[in-house]
């Protein structure tokens, strides 16, 4: 049954693609069959991807389908948890997508629903492989699927350089793969991913090992590779973004944990590159999250933060793997795992919701978007929950998973390896640094966006806010962030069952303090009721309000209106208030080591403002530097206009120019690592180009050596 399950969802969601390429966005039932076939194939997946978890694990041969020795579908818990996560998610998406595809416009031409549907079908693909092919095969169409996405709209200039970057590093992934199953189909004599396990530890284990971690890495944005997440989501139509942050990226995790469950313990010197990767990732990706002014490159960097935590989880699993502690794999798995589970439904709403405000303003500008929740309440209200759930505040599922994975970071001292445990004391420092900049991130969305004044749309455009089926998608995402949170003992339960291939369900189950009580898997640590805390703070705050009211006389029910983020005086308001730029100007300060902060004023004569402000200083009064920033480079600056005051005595006016302030945020990966590599490798193609002297003999020379050369480290490895 479950096998007929799959079928149909891929003939389904194979069905909606032949529409699109064939009929195209011309018509409005063309644009939206494809999207209402993606729901029903998620439909489908999802109830396998449940019976799967409860079933027991199978293996279905399917002969010689795609072509190359056997094709396998492996089904076990793992693939049933995986599968029901993205089919899942896939289903909410795909009704936002209805609803967003219906305004005439918005969809253009072919290929944005078989891009999407292809993003579908890849991920199910790749979830339920067992053979190297079928699982290479899957992946490589799931990264035709994002360029697919990142090339089918030119919204903006750098689009086409985003869709470029996207399927190199999607390539590059691919290739480490590829070299990665190649030495372990190459020692185990099989394309079967079941018997890799028997290679056993030494080089080629280690080194396979390493392969698989960049080759994954790549995907969910690891540094050095997260450069594709910002401009490849910000390019993708709509809620497709969401598809590819919150859905696609989950296959990149789920083949880190099949082949932590494959080859076993890693080497210790890989777990502590992962912590400390890990670590990193998830600092610059806040940084960086907290400083944009364009609501899509947010909420980006945020994905490449929360890849940060999970990577960070995942690597304490790995040391407990490492060390033959399978207690602290289960807690580091586990933890890894629920932060999987609440990036994912809450980056999917937020980019789902966002795809609206965006569409109805015809701009991501933070500035511009100032109070949109007021015009969006739909919206508004999922984006809320999402952006409280990826700050990791109670009482959402991202707390949970956020508390889980601080607690397994701080089962170090049950570490006896020196290396392990400098390794996790520092990704724990940088995770909890972490956390506490993205409370501050989303406050500043929340804020801004749905308590700011709003700005008057044009009478022409008509506010979506999400449509039938696309409140129905948003509402089953808001709902999620807190009702997992709500249930997360049973939660628990669900993915330690769908975990079982990798850790025992039982030692997962020691996370189970009681019926209704978590706690780190050890036991006579620290505990936490997320039930609880759903029940008791809303009645904390009630009883606070009404404590408060009393004591106040009834004063604190009196309206007051008054601006909403208006700066620190009442004379400073209107264009000169709180911006969102102004908002994260202290963190390019405070951070101006990592974010390589750069200002520069100008403005005045001889460097001198009309006032006196010197070049390299900040303006006094208001926003000095407020503006929008630039995606292209990460500039942001305020520019004033030239003004005329009047003279002393009544005489001529006197011109008075205004300092413009620009900042700009360099991206170290980029600037240290890519440039200087893209530079070197253009000086060595400059310079090769003088071996082709056109002659067949130097050519056949060439050849000659290469294959000497190949045959000497053939016979070295042998």
């Amino acid at each position: 049954m479950t096998g007929v399950l799959l079928v149909a969802g891929l003939a389904v969601w194979a069905a909606g693609a032949a529409v699109d390429l064939t009929v195209g966005a011309s018509r409005t039932w063309a644009r939206l069959v494809p999207y209402a076939a993606g729901a029903a194939g998620s439909v489908l997946v999802t109830v396998a991807g449940v019976r799967t978890v409860f079933a027991a694990p199978r293996t279905l041969d399917l002969g010689t389908t795609l072509g190359m020795g056997h094709t396998l579908v492996h089904l076990d818990p793992l693939t049933g948890l995986f599968l029901t996560l993205t089919a899942g998610l896939g289903t909410c998406v795909s009704a936002c997508m209805v609803s967003w595809a219906r305004p005439a416009g918005r969809v253009d031409g072919h290929g944005t629903a078989a891009g999407y549907l292809l993003l579908l079908g890849s991920v199910t693909v790749v979830v339920v492989a067992g053979d190297a092919f079928t699982f290479l095969f899957g992946w490589e169409s799931l990264t035709v699927s994002f360029v697919v996405l990142t090339g089918v709209s030119r919204r903006w200039r750098r689009a086409a350089d985003a869709s470029w970057v996207t399927g190199v590093i999607g390539k590059a992934g691919g290739a480490a793969l590829l070299v990665g199953f190649m030495l372990l189909a190459g020692h185990s004599h099989s394309l079967e991913l079941s018997a890799w396990s028997t290679v056993a530890p030494g080089a080629v284990h280690d080194a396979a090992y390493l392969l698989v971690v960049i080759g994954f890495g790549a995907k969910v944005g690891m540094v050095p590779f997260e450069v594709w997440l910002p401009g490849g989501y910000a390019a993708a139509p709509g809620p497709t973004r969401a598809a590819m942050a919150g859905l696609a990226a989950n296959v990149g995790f789920y083949g880190l944990w099949r082949f932590l469950a494959v080859l076993g313990p890693p080497p210790q010197w890989l777990v502590v590159i992962v912590l400390v990767l890990g670590g990193v990732t998830a600092l610059l990706g806040i940084a960086f999250a907290a400083v944009q002014s364009h609501l899509d490159r947010v909420v980006a960097f945020s994905s490449v933060e929360n890849a940060g935590v999970i990577l960070v989880g995942y690597g304490v699993a790995l040391a407990g793997a490492a060390t033959r502690h399978p207690e602290l794999a289960a807690v580091g798995l586990l933890a890894a795992s629920l932060q999987v589970l609440a990036h994912a439904v809450a980056k999917s709403g937020l980019f789902a919701s966002a795809a609206f405000f965006e569409s109805d303003h015809g701009t991501d500008d933070l500035q511009a978007l100032r109070g949109v929740g007021r015009q969006h309440p739909s919206s508004a209200a999922a984006f809320g929950v999402g952006a409280l759930t990826l700050a990791g505040l109670p009482p959402t599922i991202g707390f949970v998973s956020e508390w889980m994975v601080l607690e397994a970071l701080m089962q170090e001292f049950r570490v006896h390896q020196l290396a392990l445990r400098l390794a996790m004391a520092g990704a724990g420092a940088l995770v909890a640094l972490t956390v506490g900049m993205a409370a501050l991130t989303f406050a500043r969305l929340i804020g801004l966006m749905l308590r700011g004044r709003s700005s008057a749309l044009p009478e022409h455009v008509r506010v979506v806010d999400g449509g039938g089926a696309g409140r129905a998608g948003l509402g089953i995402l808001a709902v999620a962030c807190l009702a997992l949170a709500a249930v997360a003992p049973w939660v628990v339960r669900f993915v330690a069952d769908g975990l079982a291939p990798v850790v025992p369900a039982a030692t997962m189950h020691g996370a189970l303090r009681s019926p209704w009580v978590l706690q780190p898997v050890f036991p006579n640590f620290s505990v936490l009721s997320p039930s609880w805390l759903v029940i008791v703070m809303p009645i904390g705050v009630v009883v606070v309000l009404a404590v408060t009211v009393a004591l106040s006389g009834g004063t604190l029910l009196r309206v007051r209106r008054v601006p909403a983020w208006r700066s620190a005086t009442d004379a400073v308001s209107g264009p000169s208030s709180y911006s969102p730029f102004g908002y994260a100007n202290v963190l390019r300060h405070v951070l101006g080591n990592v974010l390589g902060t750069r200002r520069q004023a100008t403005g005045g004569a001889d460097g001198q403002s009309a006032e006196g402000i010197p070049a390299d200083g900040a303006p006094a009064g208001g926003d000095a530097n407020r503006a929008a920033g630039a995606r292209s480079a990460g500039t942001s600056g305020h520019a004033g206009d030239d003004a005329a005051a009047e003279g002393p005595g009544g005489r001529a006016p006197v011109p008075v120019r205004r300092l413009a302030v620009s900042t700009t945020v360099v991206e170290p990966v980029v600037t240290y690592l890519y440039r200087p590599a893209r530079a070197a490798t253009l000086w060595v193609v400059m310079h090769i180009r003088r071996v082709q002297s056109g002659r067949l003999d130097a050519y056949v020379g060439y050849m000659l050596v290469a294959l000497v050369v190949l045959l000497a480290i053939v016979a070295a490895l042998g």
